[in-house]
């Protein structure tokens, strides 16, 4: 670990990018606790500097990947948030999964508690506010949930045990490290289709070279809210569309589908954010937040192939929320979630 920490911190100058296979000797070290936490934590901060090639971004998913459980493919769409939570929007993709779901697309959700450098509310606080225990949640109630709703949702740190080992050493340092992109690229799900929020578009390019070499059928990074892969509803969205060896930039622009909605000022909360899914999947919300998700959904079912248009999309979500099927999904998984809990807690 010693030689590779010369190569990385040198400084900006004099630093260099590592090779596929040094990264990968780099990864295997710190995910199974080989290298010692100062040089895990000098590592981290040497890349973080340096910034992270393509190469030793793809090193550290495939070795991610390596040390996770993962399902059998189930040909749906990956959700790929930041872990490190929102603290000033909705959490459109949450309620959207259903409506995907509803359409017959299988979701995966993942996350895990607040990281870094956002701490954030997190999915996994939404998903308690729905009564589920996270430290319970084991991975057969979540293979069960999906089977019955279409939504898997997988607590990261269960499925890929060396992420919980590293949290202490990401807490303390305080900041992004790679593993706030490879662990969004674990693909739980075995997904030929992501949506990647991202936060900076300064990163477009490289990531869209690293999603080429992960082999998606098609992509989407998306400059979402808070760095989310959710479209905005009050501005146009730029995103990178990934396919067929290639990438090209589109915006998505709410005002050209007649539902660009501003957005209410919301004290964000955990119960809060369940309370607005919800009210978004009975059909009860205020207009921006069932917009939004509206415009999400749709977007998705366009970028795994399940209608020709973002347009065509929003008409068939809109179906799907105005019958009630995407709320029956909701309450077969939120039912099916905490009946596990209950199972567990007898046993």
């Amino acid at each position: 670990m010693i030689k590779l920490l010369k190569e990385v911190a040198r400084g900006k100058r004099g630093a260099r990018d590592l090779t596929y296979d040094e990264a990968l000797e780099a990864a295997e070290a710190i995910l199974s606790l080989e290298a010692t936490p100062a040089q895990i934590g000098a590592f981290f901060i040497a890349e973080r500097i340096k910034l992270e090639s393509v190469e030793e971004l793809e090193a550290f998913v495939h070795v991610c990947r390596r040390n996770a459980v993962r399902a059998e493919p189930r040909g749906g769409i990956d959700c790929a948030g930041p872990y490190d939570g929102r603290k000033n929007s909705f959490y459109a993709t949450f309620p959207a999964s259903f409506l995907l779901a509803a359409a017959g697309l299988p979701v995966t959700l993942h996350g895990s508690a607040s990281l870094p450098p956002k701490w954030g509310i997190t999915l996994q606080d939404l998903i308690a506010s729905a009564g589920v225990d996270p430290a319970g949640l084991t991975r057969d109630q979540s293979l069960r949930a999906a089977e019955l709703s279409g939504v898997l949702y997988v607590s990261s740190e269960a499925w890929c045990p060396p992420l919980g080992r590293l949290r202490p050493i990401r807490e303390e340092l305080g900041m992004r490290t790679v593993l706030n992109t490879a662990e969004k690229l674990i693909d739980y799900g075995g997904s030929p289709y992501l949506a990647f929020g991202i936060y900076h578009n300064t990163v477009f390019d490289r990531l869209s070279r690293l999603l080429l070499k992960l082999g998606y059928r098609r992509a989407a990074i998306v400059q979402g809210s808070e760095g989310s892969e959710d479209l905005f509803i009050d501005r146009p969205t730029r995103v990178y569309l990934v396919e067929n060896g290639e990438f090209r930039l589109q915006i998505v622009d709410p005002e050209s589908y007649g539902i660009e909605s501003p957005v209410p000022e919301k004290a964000w909360t955990p119960a809060e954010q369940l309370s607005v899914s919800e009210a978004v999947l009975r059909g009860e919300a205020e207009m921006a937040f069932t917009n939004q998700v509206l415009l999400n959904g749709a977007a998705r079912l366009f970028l795994a192939e399940r209608v020709g248009s973002i347009e065509e999309g929003l008409y068939t979500c809109k179906a799907l929320l105005d019958n009630g099927s995407a709320y029956t999904a909701y309450l077969a998984w939120r039912e099916a979630m905490l009946a596990g809990d209950a199972a567990a807690q007898q046993s």
